[in-house]
């Protein structure tokens, strides 16, 4: 019987869609975490990646061939990042190694290209120890997924304008789905080209702007189109405020953490980052999969999809 692949942060969106993608090329799964996916087919083994007697024991419960990890701090604020995003992956690391587990499959960023914030530096710590392991490896770096460019939805269909830093054209990212992801880190098992390296993902282009997304939300909506300009300065004026407080909070000192990464978000564009010209190269951001933002947006609308947002939304 061939030897199951665990897989990590199974519960969240991209984490269920690879449980599903696992299943469906007749893989068997183990999600270990703390929360039952309840994916059919998918055995649960409840453990605590922070912990490495935990880990041991799982592993040596199933001998995995392979571990997929779908897991991510959930605010990306430093004590979180460095606990989840390096700490538990490199418990997991070696709890694998000490196993024999042949490979290794991490789902990251692409905003790691550009590093100014805490959950990149321990994405980057981790991608790092990674490398440096005896496991194949690959490392999946996605640009948007297509939950953190939905939110605005419900303001569009209540008649209120779209918000936007500035025109609306400081940034862009060719969005991926979760299910286009999936199967694109499923992928990586067997696909050689795709081991012992570090991918930029996409999905289907051409590379969107916010100001197209507002757009496509209006014409898909019937609604009139209404934009609302917001200064970048102004998260910039905020975070200020925050760290200042923070001198004597740690409450506003984790705020001001993420009014970095709205101000991040709101200023880069997630596609691939060319150090050469110092620019962002739509071009060069590989395209994987058929399904586009627009086609989500009008399953939103539809109702035949739901919306789960995450805890880096700007909007």
């Amino acid at each position: 019987m061939p030897a199951p692949i665990l897989l990590l942060g199974a519960s969240g969106t991209v984490g269920r869609a690879v449980a599903l993608a696992l299943r469906a090329s007749d893989r068997d799964v183990v999600a270990l975490g703390r929360t039952d996916p309840d994916v059919d087919g998918v055995t649960f083994q409840r453990a605590d990646v922070t912990d490495a007697p935990s880990l041991n024991a799982a592993f040596a419960t199933h001998h995995p061939a392979a571990v997929i990890s779908c897991l991510a701090s959930r605010t990306g604020a430093a004590q979180d990042a460095w606990r989840i995003d390096h700490n538990a992956h490199l418990a997991v690391l070696r709890a694998a190694e000490a196993a024999g587990t042949a490979q290794f499959i991490l789902l990251s960023a692409i905003c790691v290209q550009k590093p100014r914030l805490a959950f990149q530096h321990a994405k980057l710590a981790f991608e790092a120890a990674l490398i440096d392991s005896p496991l194949t490896h690959s490392i999946v770096r996605p640009t948007a997924l297509f939950k953190s460019l939905s939110g605005q939805l419900s303001r569009v269909q209540a008649g209120k304008p779209y918000l936007m830093f500035g025109d609306g054209a400081l940034t862009a990212c060719k969005p991926i789905s979760d299910g286009d992801l999936a199967r694109f880190i499923v992928s990586c098992l067997d696909t050689p080209a795709r081991q012992n390296a570090i991918l930029p993902i996409g999905g289907p282009g051409p590379a969107l702007t916010p100001h197209a997304m507002g757009a496509a939300l209006f014409e898909l909506t019937g609604m009139p189109p209404r934009f609302r300009r917001v200064p970048l300065g102004l998260i910039s004026t905020i975070g200020a405020g925050l760290r200042l407080g923070g001198l004597f909070s740690p409450h506003l000192r984790a705020k001001s953490e993420l009014a970095r990464i709205g101000h991040y978000y709101a200023s880069e564009s997630m596609l691939v980052w060319n150090a050469e010209t110092q620019t962002y190269d739509a071009d060069a951001t590989p395209e994987f999969g058929t399904e586009t933002l627009f086609d989500f947006y009008q399953s939103l609308i539809a109702g035949t999809a739901t919306l789960e947002r995450g805890d880096h939304a700007v909007f």
